[in-house]
């Protein structure tokens, strides 16, 4: 049997995404996105504990969702985990995991983005 590198996240913006551009051109938006999952403790006491998670969209996919992507909006992400590693200006190596997004939907709660209410969902180019 072959592997599975798939992520399914629900969650809101922490920040507006990053758009940026490499030095070849290639669009890169980067996202904060947070999970939040909540409880009741042994007390009965409701808790919460929030996870933190880098998503990175490429391409048109990034430019064209860029304005919708604004702190609190929640989104819902279908992608898969990547580990990038680069050396440091001291020459260390150094690594991070992030989820490369091949299709993200906006979803109706939270933010003050420009969508004027309507969702939106990319999905990868061919």
């Amino acid at each position: 049997m072959g592997s599975v590198n798939k992520v399914i996240l629900v969650g809101n913006l922490g920040r507006d995404a990053e758009l940026r551009y490499t030095t070849g051109g290639a669009a890169v938006s980067t996202l904060n996105l947070a999970t939040t999952e909540v409880w009741n403790d042994k007390q009965g006491q409701r808790q919460e504990k929030t996870e933190w998670h880098r998503v990175v969209l490429w391409g048109k996919q990034a430019e064209s969702l860029q304005e919708y992507l604004v702190k609190g909006k929640q989104i819902y992400v279908e992608g898969r985990l990547q580990t990038r590693q680069w050396d440091d200006k001291d020459g260390n190596k150094r690594y991070t995991t992030e989820i490369k997004a091949d299709r993200i939907t906006l979803l109706g709660g939270g933010g003050a983005g420009r969508s004027g209410g309507a969702d939106r969902s990319v999905a990868p180019q061919a």
